[in-house]
C-alpha cells in the first residue's frame, strides 16, 4: 500500500515552493537550514506529499543582495510557477522579497529575517514571518538585563537593518523599564567586516556597567576574540542576542564567552517528544546534530505544507487566509500565525553561556535557560494597530 502511494504522490504534478536565500554569504546558518528544509521535504513527500501531490523545493541564491533576491523570486513566480515565496536572512533581503510579494500577490513565508517592519511598518496581506523578530527576541532579554541592576551600557552592532531595528528596541524597552539607564557608547560596524581592536577600544573606553551585542557570525568571533584579549569584558554584564545559537557559539569553542546572557538554541539539553523526534531524524539523515538553522528550515516547508493544505490547492488568496490564525506543531512546541500583523508565535531560548567539555572537546553551551513563547512577547493588539499599517 505505502509503495503504491509513493509512486501516485511521485507521478502527480508537484507543488513547488521557491525558496531564496543568502546560503553563500550566510553558511553556518544557511547550510543546516537547507538540510533541514530537505528532511521536511522528503518526510512529507514520504506521508503522501500535499493532498496527494509531492513538495518541491527550487532554491535560489540571493547573493546577499535585495536586487538579486527580487530577480530571483520574478523567476520563480514567472517561470518555475512556484506556490509560495519563503526564505530570506538578512532584513534589508526579506523587506525586499516582502514588497514584492505584495507588488504580485504572491504569499510569502519569512523565514528567517528579523527585523520588525516586516510584519509592521512595511507589513503586508501577502507576508508571514516565522522566527520572532527583533523586538520580540530582545523583549526576552530586557527583563534579564533589568535584573543586572547595570546604569551604564555601551552597544554594540552591525549597522544594517536588523542590527539598527535591535537597537532601537532594546533602548526604547529599557528606558520604559529602567529610566535612568544611559547608554554610553554605540559601535555600528559593516556587517561581515567588523575590525575588532578600534571597536572594542572604544567601548572600553567609554567604561560602561554592561555591554549590549548584536554582533553574530564572524563579527562576533572577532569581537569575542579582541574583548578577551583587552579585557573588554572583565567586571562587566554582556547580554547578547542570537549569541547562543550554535552556528555562532561553536565555532569559538573554548574561547566562548562564560556568563553571557543570550537567545539561542541548546540542542543537547532539550527533552521533549517533539523535539526528540526532530533530533533523532536530523541525526540519523546527516550524522551531526541540528543548529537554529535546521530547525528554522524545517518549520518554514512544514507552514509551507499545512498552509497549501488547508487551502486545497495553491490559488494564492486562498493560502494567504489559510496562513492567518494556522496552527502548527514545531520541535519547540505549538505556534500560531497571528492575524494581527501575520507573525508566528514560535519563541526562543534564553539563558547564560557556559564552558563545557575538556581538552579539544572543550566548547560554549547554554545553562540555566527557559524557552521564552513568543506568544508572551508581542505588543498589544491596539499597538500593532498603530505599528501596521492597513494594506
Amino acid at each position: 500500500m505505502s509503495a503504491l502511494l509513493g509512486a501516485s504522490v511521485h507521478a502527480a504534478e508537484p507543488i513547488r515552493i521557491g525558496e531564496i536565500n543568502s546560503y553563500k554569504s550566510q553558511p553556518a546558518f544557511l547550510e543546516p537550514y537547507r538540510k533541514a528544509m530537505l528532511l521536511a521535504q522528503e518526510q512529507i513527500n514520504a506521508a503522501g506529499g500535499v493532498d496527494g501531490r509531492p513538495l518541491e523545493l527550487v532554491i535560489r541564491d540571493d547573493n546577499a543582495t535585495p536586487g538579486d533576491a527580487v530577480r530571483a523570486a520574478e523567476e520563480l513566480v514567472s517561470r518555475e510557477h512556484v506556490a509560495l515565496l519563503a526564505g530570506g536572512f538578512l532584513s534589508n533581503i526579506g523587506l525586499a522579497v516582502a514588497d514584492f510579494a505584495r507588488q504580485r500577490k504572491v504569499p510569502f513565508l519569512a523565514s528567517e529575517p528579523l527585523t520588525d517592519k516586516i510584519t509592521w511598518a512595511n507589513g503586508n496581506r501577502y507576508t508571514f514571518r516565522l522566527r520572532p523578530s527583533t523586538w520580540m527576541q530582545v523583549s526576552m532579554l530586557v527583563p534579564e538585563a533589568v535584573k543586572l541592576h547595570r546604569k551604564r551600557w555601551a552597544i554594540v552592532y552591525p549597522n544594517y537593518e536588523y542590527g539598527q531595528s535591535a537597537v532601537e528596541t532594546f533602548k526604547t524597552l529599557m528606558k520604559a523599564a529602567q529610566p535612568d539607564v544611559e547608554f554610553v557608547a554605540e559601535q555600528a560596524t559593516p556587517l561581515g567586516k567588523l575590525d575588532a581592536g578600534p571597536v572594542v577600544q572604544a567601548l572600553a573606553a567609554s567604561k560602561p556597567d554592561a555591554i549590549f551585542n548584536v554582533l553574530f557570525a564572524t563579527d562576533l568571533t572577532k569581537f569575542v576574540r579582541e574583548g578577551e584579549t583587552r579585557g573588554l569584558f572583565k567586571g562587566r554584564e554582556v547580554v547578547s542576542l542570537l549569541s547562543g545559537e550554535p552556528e555562532y557559539l561553536e565555532p569559538l569553542g573554548a574561547e566562548a564567552p562564560e556568563g553571557w546572557i543570550v537567545t539561542g538554541y541548546p540542542w543537547y539539553d532539550i527533552k521533549t517528544p517533539e523535539h526528540g523526534a526532530f533530533l533523532q531524524a536530523y541525526r540519523k539523515k546527516y550524522g551531526e546534530a541540528p543548529r537554529q538553522g535546521s530547525v528554522v528550515g524545517y518549520v518554514t516547508v512544514y507552514a509551507a505544507a499545512e498552509a497549501i493544505r488547508r487551502a486545497g490547492g495553491t490559488d494564492p488568496e486562498k493560502i494567504v487566509d489559510a496562513f492567518r490564525n494556522m496552527p502548527l506543531k514545531t520541535p519547540w512546541g505549538p505556534i500560531v500565525f497571528r492575524p494581527q500583523d501575520n507573525q508566528s508565535t514560535l519563541g526562543a531560548f534564553v539563558g547564560r553561556t557556559a564552558l563545557r567539555g575538556e581538552g579539544a572537546k572543550r566548547g560554549g553551551v547554554m545553562v540555566d535557560y527557559h524557552y521564552a513563547d513568543g506568544a508572551k512577547y508581542q505588543p498589544s493588539d491596539a499597538e500593532v494597530q498603530k505599528l501596521r499599517p492597513a494594506r
